[in-house]
């Protein structure tokens, strides 16, 4: 089936009813869910949740974090995946934002991207969960899904976000990654997708769509 703008609406419409839930690194204000984000790089979304009370809270605004050695943010973020790394880039970032943007999360992509640490999907996330602008965030569970759909066969996720800007309505843009990762992990998961409970198998040109046991 080739994808349309109409099908491609149809499919993220159903997906966005059947998980309603908003994200789970959408965390109520542009600070905390650009660190989030950053964070579950490479690692769980549980596992980040756990740490990021206790974070937040030894370090609670811009001045606390770019104030604090690198070591000090990683003793706080070590059970999560790269944290050396991380800390780094929380640091960097929260110097940035006070020196370059007065405090302020920016709200452009070409501005977020250009803070450590932050590539497109974090951006698209910060976009789309913090300042409802049109954004489609591209992780692992979208790629994974998209290739299955059909919808693209980019083979890195800023490629893909390029075709689906193309092909999904920007109206649904905000529902592409909310439902489309639990969509991942509830049914579409990665060794063998549970295709018989599939909402949207009609639609899709996945070919090993599997049977129920």
């Amino acid at each position: 089936m080739t994808p349309t703008p109409e099908i491609a609406a149809k499919v993220v419409m159903i997906l966005g009813k059947r998980y309603p839930q908003k994200g789970d690194m959408d965390l109520g204000t542009a600070e905390d869910t650009l660190l989030g984000v950053l964070m579950s790089a490479r690692t769980t979304d549980v596992q980040v949740l756990r740490v990021f009370p206790a974070f937040r809270k030894r370090f609670p605004t811009w001045e606390s974090l770019a104030r604090a050695s690198v070591a000090e943010i990683a003793a706080r973020i070590n059970t999560i995946g790269l944290y050396r790394s991380k800390a780094k880039a929380i640091k960097g970032l929260a110097q940035n934002i006070l020196k370059e943007f007065r405090g302020k999360v920016p709200r452009t992509m070409d501005e977020l991207t250009s803070l450590p640490g932050v590539g497109r999907k974090t951006a698209s996330c910060v976009l789309s969960y913090a300042f409802g602008i049109p954004a489609i965030a591209v992780d692992t569970h979208v790629f994974r899904i998209i290739r299955r759909l059909g919808w693209s066969r980019a083979n890195n996720p800023e490629k893909m976000e390029k075709d689906l800007r193309t092909l999904i309505p920007q109206k649904n843009w905000n529902d592409v990654n909310r439902s489309m990762v639990r969509f991942g992990r509830d049914i579409c998961v990665a060794r063998t997708p549970q295709c018989w409970r599939c909402p949207v198998a009609k639609w899709c040109a996945y070919e090993r769509k599997t049977p129920k046991p």
